[in-house]
């Protein structure tokens, strides 16, 4: 035997891959009946063993044979089972390109099969299975064992939705977390490292702390939120990004008010890790499995009907009969079927949640031809990134098995910037997707804005509406006002199964709940004005008021805490948690801390607007007047030095920009200020008058 790894080398790619499928297929196979499933000599199994061992690619255990002599198993590692996927790969590969040289041979025209420009993988037609990056069945179960040694990520429930599209297949041809070199050439040029084209980054992002225990090499195991390992990665990148410039890149400017930008800013971790992935389990969905299909379950479905154009369509809203008139024009103009795709993973926050979205797709899919349409579900984490969004999702769609995409007005569009202007124009992801149509491999359908036309009693193309004809359109914000007040939504715009849905989950804003959040210095009068608004809400009855003043959570709920930003931030978002679960379920949240810092206050804002209204009142006392008030003195022990990060004092306060009201307080009575917000509510219709 050698005297150092060194001094063995591995075999040749195409005996490696042998050699690992047949260890993989057979690990307690006698050495003899492994070389001769091989085709090759003891002797050579032997060297072609010890290097895969010393290379980390295989385990060696003992066990004692039929005749007491010891004999041996093998096993993948992690690292081989990872490295027989891939040169899976690259051996489907090779055998595509012999298949065409030879079909093209004996009839004189392609397969059908057209590969991409990637290293590894090839693309293939939209009913031929695509490959997937997860392990057998039998490999899982023994890589499980040997993944629970590992160090673990808890994924976030954005990553568990990339994890899912990377091991299925939905984002091929990716085969993990993105190396530095492909995110550099994804952000700066939607272009992967080899020049294969890709639009947004998935990258695992991690904090300092985890990073700094992980070596280039390593092996870490995914876990989901409840500790089940789903995957391992290899880590073979691991780089501080410049969040700035990802912003601009991608998103177009680095404003906090587009939802991913904030997240990428508030959220993610501050150390990107990238590496390929195995495969060891799919995330377990509870609702809806019916209506759950991976790339190839949805490829084997148009191959069993065949459907050789399939038309998609993308959408996180309730189908609208505007929306059915435009799905039902595509697929004419297409000449296809139509594959009704809504997103179920993360959208905007405020969005309807997809519980209810679904029932209501489920509600109208009989208004569609049951032989020439389908629905099913995308577990997908949208970032809202309008254009490069529109090119991510026609390749997903394109993996999918879909040979058609509707790209409608202002796709995945995030709404308005910080300046109050549309972040991008509205036929911008349009023009991007046309621009890369070919290279995609799936045909465009484009489509404007639809509208009422009443003189003809059907939808017509803004862009298509007769001269003189009376337009009737009721946008997305109209929608969510008539439902919250209980207004009649006409039948020309809606359907009333859906109507009916919306109608239980979104009850008139009199009935639902909500939270009322206070924020200002230390004794500018929030636990007061908080404790009289109580007492009047109770007074009025009809919903449960609860109040979570910040001394009395810091006492029962967070006695463990400190006063650092960090240990701050955590209270806060503690305190955001109760609030949006009393909201969820009906009840009036009252939370009065000092939350002095606008991030945090805007987390807790998009986690109580997923159930209810969200009302920030800012109570505006100046800091010499609450330093004067001080019945605590804790304004004096600050200022002495003896109070560390003291809000106003040695930390800041971010003034609130936008409140829903703003109250001051020196030389005004409690009570005033209560029925100040309280008007307040009944003007937003919160409560009735």
């Amino acid at each position: 035997m050698p005297d150092s790894p060194s001094a063995l080398s591995l075999p040749e790619e195409d005996q490696l891959f042998r050699l690992l499928r047949q260890l993989d297929a057979a690990p307690e196979a006698s050495q003899r009946v492994t070389a001769e499933a091989l085709g090759i000599s003891l002797g050579r199994l032997n060297t072609w063993l010890r290097a895969a061992t010393e290379a980390g690619l295989v385990k060696v255990t003992e066990r004692p044979g039929p005749d007491k002599r010891q004999r041996f198993a093998y096993a993948l590692t992690l690292r081989g089972a990872t490295a027989k996927t891939r040169l899976t790969d690259r051996f489907l590969a090779s055998k595509l390109a012999e298949y065409d040289a030879l079909h093209a041979e004996l009839t004189g025209t392609a397969s059908g099969l057209v590969p991409l420009k990637h290293r590894s993988n090839p693309m293939q037609n939209n009913l031929a299975p695509i490959p997937e990056l997860y392990v057998s069945y039998e490999s899982a179960q023994k890589l499980k064992v040997e993944a629970g040694e590992l160090i673990s990520h808890d994924l976030t429930p954005r990553q568990i939705c990339d994890l899912e599209l990377l091991m299925n297949g939905g984002f091929n041809p990716l085969k993990g977390f993105l190396s530095e070199e492909d995110y550099d050439g994804v952000v700066e040029a939607m272009r992967l490292a080899d020049g294969t084209l890709w639009p947004m980054p998935i990258t695992l992002d991690v904090s300092e702390a985890f990073a700094e225990g992980i070596e280039l090499g390593q092996d870490i195991a995914l876990r989901d939120q409840e500790g089940v390992i789903l995957a391992t990665m290899t880590v073979t990148d691991k780089w501080v990004p410049n969040k700035a410039r990802e912003a601009e890149k991608v998103f177009g400017a680095d404003d906090q008010a587009h939802p991913a930008v904030n997240y990428l800013h508030n959220k993610a971790g501050a150390v990107y890790l990238g590496g390929p992935i195995t495969g060891l389990q799919q995330p377990v969905h509870y609702d809806f499995r019916a209506r759950r299909d991976s790339p190839n379950e949805l490829r084997a479905y148009f191959r069993k009907l065949g459907w050789r154009r399939v038309v998609a369509f993308q959408t996180r809203n309730p189908l609208h009969r505007a929306h059915q008139e435009l799905t039902f024009r595509a697929a004419r103009e297409a000449q296809s079927n139509l594959l009704i795709h809504p997103v179920v993973g993360m959208t905007k926050p405020g969005d309807v949640d997809h519980f209810t979205r679904v029932r209501c797709y489920e509600a109208v899919l009989d208004k569609y031809p049951s032989a020439t349409t389908t629905m099913s579900l995308l577990n997908l984490a949208m970032r809202m990134a309008g254009p490069r969004e529109a090119v991510w999702h026609g390749l997903i769609r394109k993996n999918h098995g879909c040979t058609h995409f509707i790209v409608g007005r202002d796709h995945a569009g995030p709404g308005k910037n910080s300046k109050g202007e549309d972040f991008y124009g509205p036929y911008d992801a349009q023009e991007l997707f046309k621009q890369h149509e070919a290279e995609i491999g799936l045909e465009m359908v484009d489509f404007k804005h639809m509208v009422y036309v009443q003189e003809k009693a059907q939808y017509y193309p803004v862009s298509e509406v007769p001269e003189g004809s009376t337009v009737l359109d009721i946008s997305g914000t109209e929608l969510r006002r008539r439902l919250a007040e209980g207004l009649e939504i006409p039948e020309w715009f809606s359907f009333p199964e859906v109507v009916k849905e919306l109608r239980r989950t979104r009850p008139p804003r009199s009935r639902q709940g909500f939270t009322v959040f206070f924020t200002g210095f230390s004794g500018s009068g929030k636990s007061t004005i908080a404790n009289a608004l109580m007492v009047k809400l109770m007074e009025m009855g009809g919903r449960p008021v609860t109040l979570l003043d910040g001394d009395i959570v810091r006492k029962n709920l967070s006695s463990e805490l400190g006063f650092s930003k960090e240990h701050r931030d955590l209270n806060i978002r503690r305190i955001g948690y109760v609030a949006s679960e009393i909201t969820k379920n009906g009840g009036i949240a009252i939370c009065a801390p000092i939350a002095p810092y606008a991030t945090t206050r805007r987390a807790v804002r998009e986690d109580v607007e997923s159930y209810g209204a969200f009302v920030e009142v800012h109570v505006a006392t100046t800091i010499e007047e609450c330093e004067r008030r001080d019945r605590k003195g804790l304004y004096k022990l600050a200022r002495e030095g003896k109070i560390k990060e003291f809000t106003g004092i040695s930390d800041p306060y971010d003034v609130p920009e936008n409140p829903e009201l703003r109250v001051e307080t020196e030389n005004v009575d409690v009570d005033n200020c209560a029925h100040q917000v309280l008007l307040k509510l009944e003007q937003m219709g919160l409560v009735a008058g």
